[in-house]
Formats: structure tokens, C-alpha cells, sequence
């Protein structure tokens, strides 16, 4: 059984769709689902969560819809976005009370873990918390319940590399159990191949590619080389590209290596390259 399954998802509003979306993740696993500000991320996290009604498709976490078990359903997901949602008025005790009244899962020993590992300053109040120890504060509340998947929406945006870097030690201790597993929303592309098994690009409401991430690296190559080189047949081949009257830089899938003559140079991409060339060939078509 699938920790999350999408089928043929479909939203219309004014202007922009969701349009047929179709991914699944396992137990154990973590997805990165990308693009840029406006490609429909946050839209499917809030479909995910029902917060959004959605037109036609399945939506199922660990095999059941919303409408089946609504508790449940609920009680499954974790939720982090770039805000902390709790009043800055609380305290942590506050925040422990909250709780107790809203999830019968919650675990205040183990939330005082987290809050005694990450040092959160129980008399203060969360308006004097630093934006890091704000998203220490949302992992905290969500990690002390027992939830199953964990929704991610930019919850690194704005946080130092250290801070990051704890974040992504957490999501691998949530996942270890290999019954956990994590939907991670960022545009922060070097946390992306740290972190993540599988890729989802989103662009417009519509997938752009979806794969492992290990895949989606090996199979795209960087090409560089001088004007004369990038010839017709090339430019056709390549997936986005930038030239100047110095040179050209661009993607290209490892499959149409053959168009490549010996002048030019072959690199591995980074993430942030394949995603930057992918949506400057979307601009240009």
C-alpha cells in the first residue's frame, strides 16, 4: 500500500488547472515536487489536505480517501509550511495545551524532546522565536503525533545552511522506520538531491517529469561550446539552452548524445541546471 496516491487529479479555477496529475509514494520514501512560484505546488498540497475541493480523481493516503475516514484521514498528515501557524502570543506551554486539545496522538514527552534537543525557550513567546526556531517549533508539534505523511511547503525557505541541514537529519529519522514518508515542496534545488528518492517537476498545472531523482541526473548531460558549434539540429535536440556571442550552455537528454560532436564539452548536471534549463526550453516553446 502506497503512503500517497494520486489518479487523474483535476482542478479548474479562474485562469490556471490542475491537470491530470498522477504520482504515488511509498512507504519510506521521500518525493521532491518542484517548479516555480505559480506551477500549482501549494494548490495540490492543499488538495491533498482537502482544503481545496477537487473536480474529478482520487486522492488516498495509505489507501483511504478523505471522504471514507475523515478523522483518520486528518490524522495521518503533518503539515509545514514557510509560517509558523501557532498565535505569537503562546508560550510552548501554550502550544502543549493546544495540543492535547486538538490530537488525541499527541505525545508531550516526546514533543519536550525535541523542544530540550533543539533548545526552544519555553517562557519566551513565539513572536521573539528566530524564523529558525519557528520551523523547529512546527517539526516539533508535528513530529510529537504520530502522523504518517508529512506535507512540506517551502519549510526551508529563508533558513541558514546549518539550520537546513538539521531539518533534512530530521526528515531521514522520520522516514527510518520505513513506514513513514515525506512530500517535499522547496525550490532550494541542493536540499532536493540531498535529500530525496523521487522528482516530481510541475509546470502550469501540469507534471513536467517524474522520476527517481538518481534517474533524472544520470539521464540529462550539460553541454557547452562555442556559437558555431550549436547548429540547427542540435538546437532542436537540446531541452533549454543560453548562448552569447562567446558560446552556448545547455541541456540535453544522455539519450540524444549522438547529436554531440568531439568539440563540445559534456558535464553532469546539478539539479538546479536541469530545472533552469527545463523551464527556459518552456519559455522559449
Amino acid at each position: 500500500m502506497d503512503a500517497l496516491e494520486i489518479k487523474n487529479l483535476n482542478r479548474t479555477f479562474d485562469g490556471f488547472n490542475i491537470n491530470n496529475i498522477n504520482l504515488s509514494l511509498s512507504k519510506g520514501y521521500i518525493l521532491g515536487y518542484i517548479g516555480q512560484n505559480g506551477a500549482g505546488k501549494t494548490t495540490t498540497i492543499k488538495l491533498i489536505m482537502n482544503q481545496i475541493k477537487k473536480d474529478s480523481g482520487e486522492i488516498r493516503i495509505f489507501g483511504k480517501e478523505y471522504n471514507e475516514d475523515e478523522a483518520g484521514y486528518k490524522n495521518m498528515i503533518g503539515f509545514i509550511g514557510d509560517e509558523c501557524y501557532f498565535p505569537t502570543c503562546f508560550t510552548l506551554k501554550d502550544v502543549i495545551a493546544t495540543m492535547k486539545d486538538f490530537y488525541i496522538s499527541f505525545n508531550e514527552d516526546k514533543f519536550r524532546e525535541y523542544v530540550e534537543r533543539w533548545q526552544l525557550p519555553y517562557k519566551k513567546k513565539i513572536k521573539e522565536f528566530s524564523k529558525g526556531m519557528k520551523v523547529k517549533l512546527s517539526f516539533a508539534s508535528v513530529l510529537s503525533r504520530d502522523t504518517k505523511l508529512l506535507l512540506l511547503d517551502e519549510p526551508t525557505s529563508g533558513l541558514d545552511p546549518v539550520i537546513r541541514s538539521e531539518i533534512l537529519e530530521i526528515l531521514q529519522e522520520y522516514i527510518a522506520d520505513g513506514e513513514r514518508s515525506v512530500l517535499f515542496s522547496t525550490h532550494i534545488t541542493s536540499d532536493l538531491e540531498k535529500i530525496t528518492d523521487y522528482l516530481f517537476f510541475i509546470n502550469k498545472g501540469e507534471k513536467v517529469f517524474y522520476d527517481t531523482t538518481e534517474n533524472i541526473l544520470e539521464s540529462h548531460l550539460l553541454v557547452k561550446g562555442g556559437i558555431e558549434d550549436l547548429t540547427e539540429e542540435l538546437r532542436e535536440k537540446l531541452i533549454g539552452h543560453k548562448s552569447s556571442s562567446y558560446g552556448f550552455e545547455g541541456l540535453i537528454s544522455s539519450k540524444d548524445k549522438q547529436y554531440i560532436n568531439e568539440n563540445l564539452l559534456l558535464e553532469k548536471p546539478s539539479m538546479d541546471e536541469i530545472i533552469v534549463f527545463y523551464i527556459s526550453g518552456m519559455r522559449r516553446n
